[in-house]
């Protein structure tokens, strides 16, 4: 794996401090933590996003979203339900987990479901009215007709 001096980031920049850190924490992720459980993330329209996450085995009750400094935090707590029950295989995990998504600036949780396993997190980009583009007209002055005044 390749590390990345972000130092220089940091020295010619100002207020990139956050894209700075979603790439190091990109980088330092230990990757068997990040494989439980799966997930997926697609672009469902212009400006809104889902996260799908399998949770087998959980119920809602048991699964907590929350957002929490420009993250989406999931996580889940299952009781050990256990006690008694002797399996011969046991493929279906239901261990507690923690998964966190960085939000862009402007991406915001519309609503989270589950349904079917799944527990699906719907997001949306709000761009504020001030950073969108617009048109700016041309006053158009009259053309001076005559001399110069002195």
């Amino acid at each position: 794996m390749r590390n990345f001096d972000l130092t220089p980031l940091y020295r010619a920049s100002v207020g990139f401090d956050r894209l700075a850190d979603v790439m190091d924490r990109a980088m330092t992720a230990d990757v068997a933590s990040t494989t439980y459980p799966p997930y997926n993330i697609e672009k469902t329209g212009e400006d809104a996003y889902r996260i799908s996450i399998a949770v087998a085995g959980f119920a809602a009750d048991d699964l907590n979203v929350e957002v929490r400094d420009g993250a989406v935090i999931v996580s889940a707590l299952k009781a050990d339900e256990d006690e008694g029950r002797t399996f011969l295989h046991r493929g279906i995990a239901t261990r507690a987990f923690e998964r966190k998504f960085t939000l862009a600036d402007h991406v915001r949780v519309e609503g989270a479901s589950h349904v079917d396993g799944m527990l699906h997190i719907d997001l949306v980009r709000e761009i504020p009215e001030a950073l969108k583009p617009r048109r700016i007209e041309i006053a158009k002055t009259p053309a001076r007709v005559g001399k110069l005044d002195a």
